[in-house]
């Protein structure tokens, strides 16, 4: 009361000063009065509201998420999540709240999003219990990013894409089974990495054989021997050897193309491929046994 009956008496601050004549105290209108009541009144109802929220529970508000995100409806999930980790940025509430945020952007299809705030969770929380599932998921976004449906369903016609998403994807759960080799999710990841090993290897020999078709052998050579030295268990190794011994015999390196067909004889009765076109066309289709 004592600031509002300063307020309300206060000399006006424009008043004209004139020389011999002493400023008077003058009191405000009704008007002026009326308004500065309501700017206190919305100040202080401000401050109510923020108080009031500074003690909410993030309890409920992570439940809250969790429903929208059980129910699929990922973009209020992520908005609730997003909500729940600016107002309670510590605790385990907010921790978590990082991992379903991320996990719910990547059902909403927002790759980019869910990779950075997954790369911020593994950061942030290197030995949090659950980083393995960090891992795990940052190479799932990839993976999907890499293969897509029809890759999925139908491996063999989309090995020409660009591989970078598949090297991502592969790097990420490579890094999942040497850091956390006991964790569940390692299995799963393992798999996967073989199907991504044989997509990069597919595609070295589809470029390989690209080079060979425009009378470019050495590049050849050099696709066919990558495969052999990186991708030694794919299925394609036998590919990379008949590719290996007709770039040789074009170039006309006999004796060693002759070399070549030789062990290519010796792995071609033996190689996975051989045993994987007798499998049904379901399990070509799809790899995860």
């Amino acid at each position: 009361m004592a600031i509002m009956q300063e307020l309300m008496t206060r000399p006006h601050i424009d008043a004209p000063r004139r020389a011999g004549v002493t400023a008077r105290w003058t009191p405000l209108n009704t008007s002026v009065k009326v308004m500065m009541v309501l700017v206190l009144l919305a100040l202080l109802i401000g401050c109510a509201r923020e108080v009031q929220d500074d003690d909410g529970d993030p309890e409920l508000l992570y439940q809250e998420a969790r429903e929208a995100l059980d129910n699929r409806r990922y973009g209020s999930a992520i908005d609730l999540y997003r909500t729940l980790t600016t107002r309670f940025p510590f605790g385990r509430h907010a921790e978590q709240a990082q991992l379903d945020m991320a996990y719910a952007m990547y059902r909403a299809n927002q790759p980019e999003a869910a990779v950075s705030t997954l790369d911020r969770f593994i950061r942030t929380y290197p030995t949090h219990p659950n980083v393995d599932y960090a891992w795990y998921l940052k190479g799932l976004v990839h993976y999907d990013q890499a293969m897509g449906f029809l890759r999925r369903l139908f491996p063999g016609q989309v090995v020409d894409r660009d591989q970078e998403m598949v090297r991502r994807a592969f790097q990420d759960l490579q890094e999942l089974t040497r850091r956390y080799p006991q964790s569940r999710y390692v299995p799963d990841a393992r798999q996967r990495m073989v199907f991504l090993r044989n997509a990069m290897a597919d595609y070295e020999i589809t470029v390989g054989e690209y080079y060979y078709r425009r009378g470019a052998y050495v590049g050849a050579v050099n696709r066919a021997r990558y495969v052999l030295e990186y991708y030694p268990g794919a299925p394609t190794k036998v590919d990379a050897l008949d590719l290996l011994a007709r770039s040789y015999q074009a170039m006309g390196i006999d004796d060693l193309a002759d070399d070549t067909r030789m062990v290519l004889e010796l792995n071609r009765n033996d190689s996975p491929r051989a045993e994987q076109e007798n499998r049904g066309l379901l399990k070509r289709l799809w790899p995860f046994d």
